[in-house]
C-alpha cells in the first residue's frame, strides 16, 4: 500500500487527472476499475474519480511495488540549465525574458525549451522538488516563436499556473511588442484578417476575407518613429495566432526586418551583412495585468516591461532611432 497527502500544487484538479499524472503509463480504464474496487481510495472511501481534490486529502493505492512501479514510469527529471532573466517572481508565477533563439515548449526533437530550463531552475532553487514533479509540471502559459524574444509568463504552481492561463486565454492580459518594419508608417491602425495555417511547411498565410480553416486575426500597430526607410512599431496583439504578428504586417507590406520566413531577402540580407543580423527584430515588450483577485491579486492592474535585446538595442542607435525607443517607454 503507497499513501500520499495532497499539497497545495495538487489541489484544485480533479481525482482522475491526479491519477493520470500518478500513474501516467496506466490506461484510464484501470483508474476506474482500480476505484471502483476500492483498491484506490480517497479519504478511506470509495471514489468516483470527478471529486475536486483539496490540500490534506489523503490517497491510498492498495497494488503491489510492481504493478506501482510499472505504471508510475521513470521520472525524468531535467537536467538543463540556462540563467533566465526573471523579471518576476512569486509563490505562483514568474515572468521571464526569453532570448531569440531559445524554444518556448518542447518541439519533440529533444532540444531544451525554456520549460525545461524553468523545471530546472525550480529544483535548484528549491522551489519544486523531483517528488513534485511526479504530479505537477511548471509550464509557460504564452508562448513565442522560437527566434521571438521577450516576456514569457509561466506557472509555478498548479493555482498560479490554472489562472493565469485563463487570463491569457480570456485575453485579459494586454501584450505589446517592439518590431522594426521594412517601410515607412506614420499612422496608428487596427487591422483585422483570417490567418490559416500550413502544418506541413510551418507557414500561415493572411487573408481578408473569411475562408474555411482559417481563423480571424486583430492587430493593433503604432508608428514610433521612421528614418525614412524603416519604423519602430509598437504592436498590440489583441488575438494570438501562430506567426501572426509577422504574417500581418507582412501581408500589409511592411514585414518584421531579418524574418525570413515573411519578410524579403534581400533586405535580410542587407541587414545581415551589416548588423549580422539572423534572426526577426520581434520583442515581446510589455504585458498589462487587469484587476485581479485571488492567487494572483498582487499582479492587478500592474504593468511588465522586458528590456530589448543587445542587439536590438544597437540596431536602433545605427539606424537613428534610439531616442524615439525611449520616447516611448512609458
Amino acid at each position: 500500500m503507497r499513501e500520499f497527502i495532497i499539497k497545495e500544487n495538487e489541489a484544485g484538479q480533479r481525482f482522475d487527472k491526479y491519477l493520470s499524472k500518478l500513474l501516467k503509463e496506466a490506461p484510464k480504464s484501470f483508474h476506474y476499475k482500480m476505484l471502483r474496487k476500492k483498491n484506490i481510495t480517497l479519504n478511506g472511501k470509495k471514489a468516483s474519480g470527478n471529486e475536486k481534490l483539496q490540500v490534506g486529502d489523503q490517497v491510498k493505492l492498495f497494488l503491489s511495488d510492481d504493478t506501482f512501479s510499472k505504471f508510475a514510469g521513470k521520472e525524468e527529471i531535467p537536467r538543463a540549465r540556462f540563467p533566465l532573466d526573471i523579471l518576476y517572481e512569486d509563490n505562483d508565477i514568474l515572468l521571464i525574458n526569453k532570448p531569440a533563439g531559445m524554444l518556448s515548449q518542447p518541439d519533440g526533437s529533444g532540444e531544451p525549451s525554456l520549460v525545461e530550463f524553468l523545471t530546472g531552475y525550480l529544483l535548484e532553487t528549491g522551489a519544486l522538488s523531483s517528488e513534485d514533479l511526479k504530479t505537477f509540471h511548471p509550464s509557460v502559459c504564452n508562448r513565442l516563436d522560437r527566434n521571438t524574444s521577450g516576456i514569457v509568463a509561466a506557472g509555478k504552481s498548479l493555482a498560479g499556473l490554472q489562472e493565469l492561463s485563463a487570463l491569457f486565454r480570456g485575453r485579459e492580459v494586454r501584450k505589446y511588442y517592439l518590431t522594426l518594419v521594412q517601410g515607412v508608417l506614420t499612422e496608428e491602425k487596427h487591422i483585422k484578417g483570417y490567418l490559416h495555417k500550413d502544418a506541413k511547411y510551418n507557414k500561415v498565410s493572411i487573408y481578408r476575407e473569411k475562408r474555411e480553416g482559417a481563423l480571424p486575426v486583430e492587430t493593433i500597430y503604432i508608428p514610433l518613429g521612421s528614418n525614412g526607410q524603416v519604423t519602430l512599431l509598437k504592436i498590440r496583439l489583441i488575438t494570438g495566432r501562430p506567426h501572426q504578428i509577422r504574417a500581418h504586417l507582412a501581408a500589409e507590406g511592411f514585414p518584421v526586418i531579418g524574418d525570413r520566413k515573411y519578410g524579403q531577402e534581400p533586405f535580410n540580407r542587407k541587414c545581415m551583412e551589416r548588423y549580422q543580423l539572423r534572426h526577426q527584430l520581434l520583442h515581446a515588450w510589455r504585458l498589462q495585468f487587469p484587476g485581479l483577485s485571488g492567487k494572483l491579486e498582487r499582479l492587478s492592474g500592474q504593468s511588465f516591461r522586458a528590456e530589448l535585446p543587445e542587439l536590438f538595442h544597437y540596431i536602433l542607435k545605427e539606424e537613428h532611432l534610439e531616442e524615439t525607443y525611449y520616447e516611448n517607454l512609458e
